[in-house]
């Protein structure tokens, strides 16, 4: 069976969703073969291919190197997107990858693409495989490199990194060679151009015995998984910029157990845990404190409230705003994390039940982050509350109430986004009225 073949079987067994979708090409022979297999695909014909291309701005040639992406994408007559990132050439690996990555993922959200394909082949799986083993990986880790994981795919998996250049060579395609993948002061080029070859020559069927222990370490991680997800007493939750379980059924699994559920709850939230961090999530659920939360680094929280743990990104402090004046006829402001849009009309003879719209009667009115000692009066409750204490009725986590907004008139509190609606400033049916909707995010 020749490669297109194959490619094309591979391709129809990932399923991409149809539309946009996003190849990124370095301007090597492995990103150029997957380029030119995508596009002369019959399995692709339900996609709209956009070439996406990063100048980190470390090499001399980078620069050249975009030109020659921008004429292959030409080639096959598509459009090229090349984010333009001036790293500098002291930038590590780690966080040239890291700035790849969200400019490829701000790019995708940006053109509606719900794929974005990358040229990791079995050669690169081999050596992610045996790096991690090296550094201590444990069995979810040495699975290696997923086919698919969000919105990226990764259909070259199967495919050798000889077998892609040959293809190159039968195309006339000229690739960039990347001096730094042959620089053994880079970690995995030292694994590709010095260990490996070393291990081949003992051992011949090295990558065999590297791809069964990816394959063992795949099903440990489908088996954690699985356990995550079918759990009912876990009751896994995704939420506004991470995830949650209950944390009560935690403290019954074993120290291992516990680990590698830690391990599966960070992959949904994007949050690598590894000994460290779980060590950090464990002490938190074993002191019980509601409201406690553990900073797990690169902008990673760890949060136990409401008898739930919470793994997201996310801030401890307040945000930075102080207040939004809703005038005029009509408008829109953001207040922190929240879109206020507002319109006066005529109010109508029956008012929604709506957390996150209400109508109010005509006058001046101030968005402003809740402060402590705030109090509302609620609709169809009994005196004043504290605004605190609603928030927590409405199990808003405590890390989620930083620079949550109120709104007010005259100083009076007439409504908490998403939370609780006053008694006060109700319009009369028909009556001249402000209507303002909020949203978060």
């Amino acid at each position: 069976m020749t490669l297109r073949a194959r490619f094309d079987r591979r391709l129809a067994a990932l399923a991409p969703p149809p539309g946009a979708a996003l190849v990124a090409v370095s301007g090597g022979p492995d990103s150029l073969a997957l380029l030119d297999l995508l596009a002369g695909s019959g399995e692709a014909g339900h996609l709209s291919l956009q070439v996406a291309h990063v100048d980190h701005g470390i090499h001399p040639d980078s620069g050249a190197v975009a030109t020659q992406v921008r004429a292959v994408a030409a080639r096959y007559r598509l459009p090229v997107h090349v984010g333009e990132l001036a790293l500098g050439p002291g930038t590590s690996e780690t966080a040239a990858r890291t700035a790849r990555y969200r400019w490829l993922e701000g790019l995708a959200a940006e053109q509606g693409a719900e794929t974005i394909f990358t040229a990791h082949h079995q050669d690169d799986q081999v050596e992610t495989i045996l790096m991690r083993f090296l550094r201590g990986s444990g069995p979810a880790g040495l699975a290696g490199i997923p086919a698919r994981r969000g919105r990226l795919l990764r259909p070259l998996l199967p495919f050798r990194r000889e077998e892609l250049a040959e293809h190159l060579h039968q195309i006339g395609l000229t690739a960039w060679q990347d001096p730094a993948n042959r620089d053994p002061r880079h970690d995995r080029s030292w694994l590709r151009t010095t260990v490996l070859p070393l291990l081949r020559s003992r051992m011949p069927d090295v990558d065999r015995r590297l791809h069964l222990v990816g394959r063992q370490g795949a099903v440990h991680r489908a088996v954690v998984e699985a356990l995550l997800e079918r759990d009912s007493a876990l009751d896994l939750r995704v939420e506004d910029g991470g995830v949650s379980v209950a944390a009560t059924p935690l403290t019954g699994y074993d120290s291992g157990v516990l680990r590698a559920l830690l391990g599966a709850l960070g992959r949904r939230a994007g949050c690598l845990v590894g000994p460290t961090r779980a060590a950090r999530i464990e002490r938190l659920l074993t002191r019980d404190r509601s409201g406690a939360v553990a900073e797990l680094g690169s902008g990673f929280l760890a949060e136990l409230t409401f008898g739930r743990l919470r793994l997201f990104r996310g801030l401890v402090h307040p945000l930075g705003w102080e207040h939004v004046l809703i005038q005029g006829a009509a408008g829109q402001a953001r207040a922190g994390e929240w879109t206020l849009e507002w319109t006066r009309d005529r109010a109508p003879d029956r008012l929604e039940r709506n957390s996150e719209a209400g109508w109010f009667v005509d006058g001046a009115y101030l968005a402003r982050p809740w402060q402590p000692g705030d109090r509302i009066r609620p609709l169809g409750g009994l005196g004043r509350r504290l605004v605190v204490r609603c928030m927590q009725d409405a199990r808003i986590a405590r890390t989620r109430r930083a620079g949550w907004p109120v709104i007010e008139e005259g100083g009076v509190v007439v409504w908490i986004p998403g939370v609780c609606r006053s008694a006060d400033r109700i319009p009369e049916p028909g009556a001249n009225a402000l209507r303002i909707n909020a949203q978060l995010g």
